[in-house]
């Protein structure tokens, strides 16, 4: 059985109070919601629930009765009321009429759309008939691990009579779609006492005749499948352990090593995201005996294997003589063999009409003794397909345990993998953003350049590493990040850009997070202000130290990383207008911008061959949101001016050719210029935003 199902029962959440007020739509969202809060009912975006409720007809004021149900694509545990699909139930069983037999199915799904109720714009998804055409108010069809695990073993017909009797149906492997709907609408009419259904490979179907019936019936059978199979296991799960788990660092150290060259051999023609899981279910999986013949059967829910593709790549290292170099040397040919053998696969199973072959690479990718790497086109994909796969590792623990493990045919996956309906569905997906797919580390993340810069790159698809100094400000600014655009596309790392070991162990942080790098856009700073003669050593030390040294050291390690994935990279530093023109009473700082600028140019030299480009935004008197405008420097750049403190904004912004004031959102819109491909052909430039400053013309 699962292992994170050991010892646990699914909780009753119903709440007879919270319920009492609601209409009958919001009883179905509230069901909906409840099962979608435990994955041991159902993953991310699997499943789909139902309700039938009498409306009044906005035509002729007639009561109708009309099918509520999850429309394609959502998620049941996050869905709201627009989730849901509305259609007339008496032109959906009107469809009956219209159908030409499971050769032209997919031509039903065509007239879904005339179906609809009060002009509702969300699709129905595929799955709508066989809600539909069971003869009850209300209908739920999950996929626990638990009962996929007795869908998918090679007697599952026989056990699921024998774990559920007469209560629970069974029905042979049938694509979703018209077809499964006509037939469980004819098992529950020839059943009529049955309180669901089985099928097999596929899920759970199960119905009551109030919301509150439906959710407890989909719980209640659930359960009793988990506690069967605490009784009915047999032996240690997946044949017992064959190898034994590195230690948690050790596992992360052998991960952040081959994530960015697994990244870059796979980017070739859409870049990869990566996600790390080595969760218990995980590490038992990959460090038993049976890891190798069961990864090759393939997953066996088409929900699983839509996501994870229908198996993965198992990589060849051994835990008890971890030689990681031996394993990186072999990796070219492993790749190479995995996406031959998916070829293979699809010219077996193609037909006259399929799709071009999709992209060959894995999805999935196993480390004995290590864990699991996932890769896809975004970090919550990466993410949701290794959970979708360790929902595969608790199925085939589970059927293992009581029967012979079995994976979908291989043409049945190819047929639902090159689906023409799921094709168009692909086809219909907006276009990528342009940093889609791109990872970026940004050094002083915490302040105003840096926040602001980050929100533009994930604005665009980016996924972004804040570093900075300031755990306060850089938690503070991460939460900000996440709550506007998702957890998944932000991690934030304390980071010292003058100490190397600080800025190696946090580099390798981030390759673990999301599996490599893209672009460094180094903006740590400091600023600071004295004649020359008050100028101590300590003060021209600190920077050199965070304005040079640092870049240098943020910089190396980017490289590293770029020749490593060997797909390119792009660094863009943000140096300063005195960088260019000097200002009198800051030496310190202005000879470390200079010298920023020129390592730059330097790194422009070296990075050319690899793809690798390297440019420098140069502000000037960015005021509002800027933590080195704080303190001193503000105090300290007022005396040397002979002005108040209050006037220095309206100074620089009247020096300034254009008389505008320079804000943070301007550098990072100079930045995102530089970091994506409409600067594709640059590198070694300088583009000043400081307003117009004849001093600091580059030319």
């Amino acid at each position: 059985m699962p292992i994170e199902s050991r010892g646990a029962r699914l909780e009753n959440l119903w709440d007879d109070a919270r319920a009492a007020g609601m209409s009958e739509p919001e009883r179905l969202l509230y069901r909906s919601n409840l099962l979608g809060s435990d994955k041991r009912v159902t993953n991310y975006g699997g499943g789909n629930t139902s309700a039938k409720v009498m409306e009044k007809d906005p035509l002729g004021g007639a009561s109708v009765e009309v099918l509520w149900v999850k429309g394609s694509g959502g998620d049941v545990g996050t869905i709201k009321m627009d989730g849901f699909s509305t259609l007339y139930m008496e032109k959906l069983e009107a469809l009956k009429g219209l159908y030409r037999g499971v050769e032209h199915e997919d031509e039903m799904v065509g007239y879904l759309p005339h179906c609809t109720f009060n002009l509702n714009a969300r699709a129905a998804s595929i799955d709508t008939p066989l809600h539909a055409f069971v003869p009850r108010k209300h209908v739920d069809h999950m996929h626990p691990d638990a009962i996929i695990a007795i869908a998918a073993s090679k007697n599952s017909r026989e056990l699921t009579k024998q774990i559920f009797g007469d209560d629970i149906g069974w029905l042979p492997w049938k694509r979703p779609g018209f077809e499964l709907g006509l037939w469980l609408g004819k098992f529950c009419k020839e059943n009529p006492d049955a309180r669901g259904c089985v099928l097999e490979s596929h899920g759970l179907f199960t119905w009551g005749d109030t919301a509150k019936e439906s959710y407890e019936t989909t719980i209640e059978i659930i359960n009793k499948a988990i506690a069967w199979f605490e009784d009915a296991g047999k032996g240690a799960a997946f044949g017992g352990a064959r190898v034994q788990p590195l230690a948690a660092e050790q596992r992360r150290a052998v991960a952040r090593k081959l994530m960015p060259i697994i990244r870059g051999a796979i980017s070739a023609e859409e870049r990869k995201l990566g996600h790390f899981d080595d969760s218990a279910a995980v590490l038992e999986f990959v460090c038993s005996n049976e890891l190798e013949p069961l990864a090759a059967l393939g997953t066996s829910c088409p929900d699983h294997f839509l996501r994870t593709k229908i198996r993965p790549l198992v990589i060849d290292f051994d835990p008890a003589n971890p030689d990681v170099d031996k394993t990186i040397a072999g990796l070219p040919q492993a790749l190479a063999d995995y996406r031959a053998g998916y070829a293979a696969y699809y010219e077996r199973c193609k037909h006259s009409d399929s799709p071009a072959m999709r992209d060959p690479n894995a999805v999935v990718y196993l480390i004995p003794g290590v864990g699991m790497i996932t890769f896809a086109k975004d970090k919550a994909t990466a993410r949701i397909s290794g959970e979708f796969y360790v929902n595969a590792i608790n199925v085939m623990r589970g059927a293992s345990s009581v029967s012979t493990y079995v994976g979908l045919p291989e043409q049945e996956a190819f047929d639902i993998e090159y689906w023409l309906l799921e094709e168009a569905k692909l086809q219909r997906m907006p276009k990528p953003k342009m940093l889609a797919g791109k990872i970026a580390l940004v050094t002083g993340g915490a302040g105003g350049i840096g926040k602001a810069t980050a929100h533009r790159l994930v604005q665009e698809g980016a996924c972004v590493v804040l570093a900075d100094i300031d755990d306060g400000a850089l938690e503070t600014a991460r939460g900000e990040l996440a709550a506007r655009y998702g957890a998944d596309v932000v991690r934030a790392i304390h980071l010292n850009v003058t100490s190397e070991s600080d800025v190696q162990t946090g580099f390798a942080s981030s390759l673990v997070e999301f599996g490599g790098l893209d672009i460094l856009v180094s903006n740590a700073g400091l600023a600071s202000s004295a004649p020359i003669e008050d100028t101590t050593l300590d003060l021209w030390n600190r920077n050199i130290d965070i304005l040079t040294t640092g870049y240098f050291l943020v910089s190396r390690e980017a490289f590293r990383i770029f020749r490593q994935q060997k797909i390119g990279g792009n660094v863009v530093f943000v140096a300063s207008k005195n960088g260019l023109a000097a200002s009198p009473g800051a030496s310190a700082y202005c000879t470390a911008k200079a010298a920023e600028i020129h390592l730059a140019r330097c790194l422009a030299l070296e990075g050319a061959s690899a793809g690798i480009r390297v440019n420098v935004v140069n502000p000037d008197a960015v005021l509002r949101g800027s933590k080195i405008w704080t303190g001193e420097w503000k105090e300290r750049r007022a005396a040397a001016y002979k002005m108040d403190v209050d006037d220095l904004e309206a100074h620089y912004r009247e020096r300034s050719m254009l008389k505008l004031s320079v804000y943070p959102e301007d550098i990072a819109e100079a930045i995102y210029f530089l970091a994506s491909d409409m600067s594709a052909k640059s590198t070694g430039n300088i583009i000043n935003v400081d307003a117009g400053n004849a001093q600091s013309f580059t030319r």
